[in-house]
C-alpha cells in the first residue's frame, strides 16, 4: 500500500471540495433567509408608504378645516365687535338722555330718588 503524491493531492482536493459544498449549502440557506427578509421589508415599506400618504391626506384635510374655522371665527369676531360698538353707542346715548332727564326734573319732584342715574345705579346694585 503505497500512497502516491497524486493520491494525497486528490484526497486533499476532495476534502476541500466537500468543505466548499457544505459552505455553499449554508450560504444558500442564508441567502434564502435574506431574500425572505427582503420580501417582508418590501411589504413593510409599501405599508409605510400607504400610511404616509394617508397621514398627508389627513393633514391637508386638517389644514382645510382649520382655515374654515379661522374664517368663521374672524367673521364672528367682527360681528361681536360691531355689536359691542353699537352697545357702547347706545349706552352713552342712554346716559346722555338720563342726564337730560336729571336736568329737566326739579329736585323737589315727588320722585323716590333724586336722579334717574341714581335709580339706575340702585337697580344695578339689586341685580
Amino acid at each position: 500500500m503505497h500512497i502516491t503524491l497524486a493520491q494525497v493531492l486528490e484526497l486533499i482536493l476532495s476534502v476541500l471540495l466537500a468543505a466548499t459544498l457544505v459552505y455553499c449549502i449554508v450560504l444558500e440557506r442564508r441567502l434564502a433567509a435574506v431574500r425572505k427578509g427582503q420580501d417582508s421589508l418590501k411589504t413593510m415599506i409599501g405599508e409605510l408608504n400607504a400610511a404616509i400618504a394617508g397621514a398627508g391626506a389627513s393633514l391637508r384635510a386638517l389644514k382645510s378645516a382649520a382655515a374654515g374655522a379661522a374664517e368663521t371665527l374672524d367673521e364672528r369676531l367682527k360681528r361681536a365687535r360691531a355689536v359691542a360698538d353699537e352697545l357702547s353707542v347706545l349706552a352713552s346715548s342712554g346716559e346722555r338722555i338720563a342726564q337730560r332727564f336729571d336736568r329737566a326734573v326739579p329736585a323737589a319732584a315727588n320722585l323716590p330718588s333724586g336722579s334717574v342715574m341714581h335709580r339706575l345705579d340702585s337697580l344695578k346694585a339689586v341685580r
